[in-house]
């Protein structure tokens, strides 16, 4: 079998790359003109999309009165301003500097693979113990994709319009994105619950041997969240224990994943918390939710800032400072009965007892060690991708260093490929990256990846010129993106968080079924 393009991935980003090179080609629409001048006076009379040269475009962003982020990808940064030109300081459905025509002479034939068993990649998946119901961090309009909107799926299936503010819950997106290619007829190229595996570079293309399929062009839209950080050996028994109320939980992670576990569990479960804390170097993407817009993860994180401070032995030569007032979080539960938190100590010995419950050995900085009660564990320290279905020789060749360097498959964060993104998304011959492996995971930031790929991908199936430039851009900073928008990623155990749109989740107060999940995942584990 051959094909032209073959997309590894089926989430956010694959969806609208497929959806673009189906035929819907992006235009700028100057009616109404952009609210940043100069970027309307450069694209008015030059409208087309996939062939613009992004240094020229986003050149005057650093001195724009306009709030442009400057540690996305600059291309990210152009597309998410003319898909929704005023999303940061407008929630309501503002009219989109960006038309979808469709143009079927432009389709390049294409398939999408994926492993997640519905469109939608690692947002149909849940390996932590947390509830779907927990809300996202971004409103409902920055998770839209092109042709058929959050608002146009909930008034579908409500037969309401979207409220404004909203944030839907992380089952409400998985059930968006599952609908998303069917909606707008681009599901018959998704082979989903497909694992593609030993891709290697030919002659005139690549040999995907898994499914005996040749292409002439290869992207890698499969993410940085595909695989959990394992816990160490000693730590395995914990996880196969089910909880108990009665008996802590425990509970390893400084991020988002560590807060769902505790948010979602029940108002009478202990838990143990084991996290990092580092907030002058390090700190917490915690950190960033403001406690009235996000009071869940704000009260994890002040439970942690409290925890940390009493285990500090010099805390206890600081004036006592005014207590916080409290929240309507930090008053659904009796935390100081239920919960215990633990900073930077380390799990030196596990000692299994009968009915799942173990006695853990901890180790504090200075050395000193004491001993914990637990039963079950949620190691919530983060997710890693793989290319692991390119093969070694390919593989190489997208990461730029040696096998001897890196391993036979070394883990990918948003940094692995960072500085090869700033440069292009073409990080090796007819091989491109997108989404979360270019360093920036927000799905509004998803758009430029997939308009310069596409643009590449189209120009060199149809023999358009493809010389002029279309480099990406020179980005300003290098870093993946912190606080509210993603935080960095790095494979220290305990770490922030897996940053999966992670880097877009919210949890609010008073949300039904918590409990019922919670006994629902332990007859699971039974």
């Amino acid at each position: 079998m051959e094909t032209d393009t073959i997309i590894i991935g089926n989430g956010p980003s694959a969806m609208i790359l497929s959806y673009i090179l189906h035929g819907h080609i992006p235009l700028y629409s100057p009616d109404p003109p952009h609210p940043d001048p100069l970027l309307h006076a450069k694209l008015k009379d030059a409208p087309e999309l996939l062939n613009i040269c992004v240094d020229t475009l986003t050149q005057h962003f650093a001195a724009s009165r306009l709030s442009y982020s400057t540690q996305a990808l600059p291309v990210n940064v152009l597309l998410d301003t003319l898909v929704r030109p005023s999303a940061d300081i407008e929630e309501t459905e503002s009219t989109s500097n960006v038309q979808w025509r469709f143009m079927p002479e432009k389709a390049v034939p294409h398939l999408v693979f994926g492993n997640a068993p519905q469109p939608g990649g690692q947002w149909t998946e849940n390996p932590m113990p947390a509830s779907w119901e927990i809300q996202t961090l971004s409103y409902a309009a920055m998770l839209s994709l092109p042709g058929y909107s959050y608002a146009e799926h909930y008034r579908k299936e409500t037969g309401k319009d979207l409220p404004l503010f909203t944030r839907p819950s992380r089952r409400e997106v998985a059930e968006y994105l599952c609908a998303y290619p069917a909606a707008v007829h681009i599901d018959k190229v998704f082979r989903n619950g497909e694992t593609v595996a030993d891709i290697s570079r030919t002659a005139n293309g690549f040999y995907i041997h898994s499914h005996n399929i040749h292409c002439k062009r290869l992207v890698l839209a499969s993410g940085i969240f595909s695989e959990l950080v394992q816990p160490s050996p000693l730590m395995i028994p914990l996880a196969q224990a089910q909880p108990d109320p009665q008996v802590p939980f425990l509970i390893i992670g400084s991020g988002f994943s560590a807060a769902d576990v505790i948010i979602s569990a029940p108002d009478n479960q202990k838990i143990l918390h084991i996290f990092k804390w580092n907030p002058d170097t390090r700190p917490s993407p915690l950190r960033g939710c403001h406690q009235q817009a996000y009071p869940e993860y704000a009260g994890v994180y002040r439970l942690m800032k409290r925890a940390a401070i009493a285990s500090d032995q010099s805390a206890k030569k600081r004036p006592r400072t005014r207590r916080a007032s409290s929240t309507p979080f930090l008053e659904s539960r009796c935390w100081d009965q239920v919960y215990e938190g633990l900073a930077n100590v380390e799990i030196v010995r596990v000692d299994m007892r009968d009915e799942g419950q173990a006695m853990v050995t901890f180790q504090q900085s200075d050395g000193t060690t004491f001993t914990r009660l637990v039963r079950g564990l949620a190691y919530a320290v983060g997710r890693r991708g793989t290319l692991g279905y390119l093969n070694e020789e390919l593989r190489t060749e997208v990461l730029g260093c040696p096998i001897e360097e890196t391993g036979a498959n070394p883990p990918v964060s948003g940094q692995t490929l960072r500085s090869k993104a700033v440069e292009g998304l073409e990080v090796a011959p007819s091989v491109f990256i997108m989404g979360s492996l270019t360093g920036d995971s927000l799905i509004r930031f998803a758009y430029g990846g997939c308009v310069y790929t596409a643009g590449k991908v189209i120009r060199a199936y149809t023999g358009e010129d493809i010389s002029t430039p279309s480099r990406p851009a020179t980005a300003t900073a290098l870093a993946v993106m912190n606080g509210m928008d993603g935080h960095h990623i790095r494979p220290e155990m305990y770490g922030s968080d897996d940053g999966k749109s992670m880097q877009d989740r919210m949890a609010e107060p008073g949300k039904p079924g918590f409990v019922a999940w919670w006994h629902s995942l332990l007859r699971l584990w039974r």
